[in-house]
């Protein structure tokens, strides 16, 4: 599903972000991306969404080197791929439904069929009641959940969250976790960079430290 080969990331001025890193993530598997701040965990999930661009190397995503994939190319990769972003990036002026619908309505999706499925994201992080809520009038839990189901409303078969229960209390941290454990369970491959160990058992963990990986 991917595959990481000899890969190094490298920002001006000479900071190294990611050096020489080769690891596979199978279909459907779970994985816990884990390091201290600043190993690279972030760096690690943009790469795979082509969000960013390796220096040496290759990321590869279902086989195909995503940082060789023109412009035009990478709209049709991130519709396979659902990300929960750090800062969450809610549209704090539109609805919590129309902020799921967001995705949907970029790529021309049928408007009663995209209706459908923004119920269904919603109910699925239990949000179906707040669908007219503004985003400010939710707790950090909810909108934290409200970010997930964005990141799914387009059923992709790859979900990567960059520390998704950061600043959660931890019922509420142990609710989101829960969240990916069952996108897991119905065959989505999870790629989560997170500080919590213990909120997701069972996944493999891959270790950081300072940009490399450790045995």
């Amino acid at each position: 599903m991917i595959r990481f080969d000899r890969v190094s990331k490298r920002y001006e001025p000479g900071i190294d972000a990611l050096s020489d890193l080769s690891f596979q993530v199978a279909e459907r598997e779970m994985v816990v991306v884990n390091g201290h701040s600043g190993a690279g965990k972030s760096t690690l999930l943009k790469l795979i969404a082509a969000v960013e661009k390796c220096t040496a190397g290759a990321v590869l995503v279902g086989g195909q080197n995503v940082g060789g994939l023109s412009r035009s190319a990478l709209p049709y990769l991130r519709r396979r791929i659902g990300m929960v972003f750090q800062d969450q990036k809610l549209l704090f002026d539109r609805s919590v439904f129309e902020n799921v619908l967001l995705p949907l309505s970029i790529v021309g999706f049928p408007t009663r069929d995209a209706a459908q499925r923004v119920r269904a994201a919603l109910d699925k992080v239990g949000l179906a009641s707040r669908e007219k809520a503004l985003p400010v009038m939710l707790s950090g839990g909810e909108q934290q959940r409200l970010a997930i189901a964005r990141a799914v409303v387009n059923r992709p078969n790859l979900l990567l969250a960059d520390e998704p229960t950061a600043h959660l209390d931890s019922e509420t941290a142990a609710d989101v976790a829960r969240i990916f454990h069952e996108f897991h369970h119905v065959g989505v491959t999870v790629l989560i960079a997170t500080y919590a160990n213990d909120l997701f058992p069972g996944a493999r963990r891959v270790q950081l430290n300072h940009g490399k990986l450790l045995p």
